[in-house]
């Protein structure tokens, strides 16, 4: 992904912002969980990783229950990986069999939903889960695949060209969300 120096950034998301979003979403999801106790959250690489932890610890203050994370690693099941390039892959860390739990997939941003449909692809290799429910903190639009999210952060129509990024205070020191254009 190249930047240009000239590109306009717009905050999208401040910290507060953020942290009341994060809020709304845990509270979407357990009022969305019939059993809570059956509950896990797998965050994708990259960002869905950090959004899944923030998540956990969000359930937990509302409810008192420890919710189970793992990290998902989709980069051998892409199918446009002749256009993306090869990447050094993430560690997929999903220690727990997902038959018959109720798995909500995590991610920062969705945009075409390949990146998705890969995740739905590898999560057979851990199990059979209940249910397969999809939270992102971004919704940008422009859809590939016939893939709709069921918990939602923030609507933000873009242009094609536009790139939205999200910051975490546990991995980039600071929390945001930006909209990069020219």
């Amino acid at each position: 992904m190249n930047i240009s120096t000239n590109a306009k950034v717009v905050e999208i998301l401040s910290s507060e912002e953020l942290r009341r979003t994060v809020n709304r979403l845990a509270s979407q999801i357990v009022e969305r969980t019939r059993d809570l106790s059956q509950l896990v959250l797998i965050g994708i690489h990259t960002r869905g990783v950090p959004l899944a932890q923030l998540l956990a610890r969000q359930i937990e203050a509302l409810e008192g229950l420890s919710v189970s994370v793992g990290a998902l690693d989709i980069t051998f099941y892409r199918d446009d990986l002749d256009q993306i390039g090869l990447r050094t892959p993430a560690k997929t860390d999903i220690p727990f069999d997902l038959t018959g739990k109720i798995v909500v997939l995590v991610d920062d941003v969705i945009y075409k939903g390949r990146t998705v449909r890969a995740a739905l692809n590898a999560v057979n290799e851990y199990g059979r889960p209940e249910v397969i429910r999809l939270a992102v903190l971004v919704d940008r639009g422009h859809r590939e695949l016939p893939i709709h999210p069921d918990f939602i952060g923030k609507q933000l129509p873009t242009a094609k060209e536009e790139i939205i990024k999200v910051y975490f205070q546990d991995t980039d020191g600071r929390d945001a969300v930006e909209l990069i254009g020219n």
